[in-house]
């Protein structure tokens, strides 16, 4: 449409400009047809061919499909971790600053290869029961793409192989409808990404957020190669001093060293997280959001929600060996602090990369329904005492791989509004 705007003339000046519009108007249109005949003429000519790419357009006017506040509300799409072709991390200076003493051989001897096979069919096993629960309780279930993790590969930095996609949570952060990837501090996680790369392009299409946080070299400046860990009293010490394996060269951080509660998403400094992370989400998400730090009496901090899992508005499970430094701040809000009971899990089930205190990484179906292991039946108690129904799945051997249930998962859309809860 062609706009004319006199300036001067009266009514004969605008009269004009009517007639000159509606000329060019009739001339532009004229032209357009003729083009548009010339180009469908030219077209039907030519020998058709299908372009097999995928196209970026406009996101269809729906629902997005990606929408996610806080740790409870009504649990509607989750992803869930492979742990098909899991391969043990080659025995890295980071990699032995999150592991105990007395797996450092097990390291030693199969980094590179894959876990135990008669324990990894069998996490497999549990995982695929997990997700026809969750199905069954009315949760749509996503899955990476299951890839080869054999495969050494070399940046200019380092030389290393991959280690799985078991534990979404750690490399995925929902905040509202956006996806956030981590950088995680790993160089065995370097590309762990691509496996949840056709599951983020499917949720951007359809209208969703996708932030990739900025990519570490992990070059050797990224740690401290001397990090002087011997023993566990070692641990404490260095925790205490505020020392970890990775330096502040560069920003890295595991999403789950963040834990959600609508406007407030609190975060520790950990081995896997440092502060210039920490920063990095403090400015992407302000001013919408607010990120807490908080610590522990942990020696050995890695991912929050085996220490402090928030599973409802101001209600927290906060893990009665490693105390929250800042507990107070918490009580004063309103909130009510639970701590978990001892896990029942036996001294004799590998664990090689975690505690026992998987028992309380717990995934909120809603605010009254929770997965929880099958063979915890303390905390099961506890739950029912909160009036919280449990879900029971048996997830023994897929903790050996190093998460629980809440690890395990990536809620995708939890049917809630962005909320205040602390204040």
């Amino acid at each position: 449409m062609l706009r004319v705007r006199c300036l001067r003339g009266g009514s004969r000046g605008a009269e004009a400009a009517h007639l000159i519009g509606a000329m060019l108007g009739r001339a532009l249109n004229g032209w357009v047809q003729k083009t548009l005949q010339s180009t469908s003429s030219a077209a039907a000519a030519q020998p058709q061919h299908v372009v097999d790419e995928e196209h970026v357009t406009e996101p269809v006017q729906q629902e997005c499909p990606v929408c996610s506040y806080n740790e409870w509300d009504p649990l509607e799409e989750v992803i869930v971790g492979r742990a098909e072709n899991a391969h043990v991390p080659p025995f890295t200076v980071e990699v032995k600053a999150n592991t105990y003493e007395k797996y450092w051989s097990f390291y030693q001897k199969y980094g590179g290869w894959s876990f135990p096979a008669d324990h990894l069919k069998k996490a497999v096993a549990e995982i695929e029961e997990m997700c026809n629960i969750l199905r069954h309780e009315g949760v749509v279930v996503k899955r990476p793409e299951p890839l080869d993790w054999s495969v050494e590969y070399k940046t200019p930095d380092f030389t290393s192989s991959g280690m799985y996609a078991a534990m979404p949570r750690d490399i995925l952060l929902v905040v509202g409808n956006e996806i956030i990837e981590a950088p995680m501090a790993w160089r065995a996680r370097f590309f762990e990404y691509r496996a949840y790369r056709p599951l983020i392009k499917e949720y951007f299409r359809k209208g969703a957020k996708w932030t990739t946080a900025p990519k570490p070299t992990m070059a050797d400046n990224l740690y401290d190669q001397d990090y002087p860990i011997r023993t566990v009293e070692d641990r404490h010490k260095l925790a205490a001093q505020g020392k970890f394996v990775t330096t502040e060269h560069e920003p890295c951080f595991d999403a789950a060293d963040f834990i959600r509660a609508g406007t407030d998403i609190f975060v520790q400094r950990s081995q896997v997280t440092n502060y210039m992370g920490i920063e990095w989400m403090r400015r992407h998400l302000a001013p919408t959001y607010k990120v807490h730090i908080i610590s522990f009496k942990d020696p050995n901090p890695m991912h929050i929600d085996a220490t402090f899992n928030i599973i409802g508005p101001g209600l927290v499970l906060s893990n009665p060996d490693r105390p929250c430094r800042q507990v107070d701040m918490f009580k004063k809000a309103g909130w009510t602090v639970v701590k978990p009971p001892i896990p029942l899990i036996p001294d004799d089930h590998p664990l090689w990369m975690s505690s026992k205190w998987l028992s309380m990484n717990v995934l909120m179906l809603d605010e009254k329904r929770v997965m929880v292991d099958a063979n915890e039946t303390s905390i099961q108690k506890m739950f029912e005492n909160l009036g919280i129904k449990t879900i029971k799945v048996n997830i023994r051997h897929a903790n050996s791989l190093g998460g629980g249930f809440h690890c395990w998962t990536t809620d995708v859309r939890r049917r809630g509004t962005l909320q205040s809860y602390f204040h």
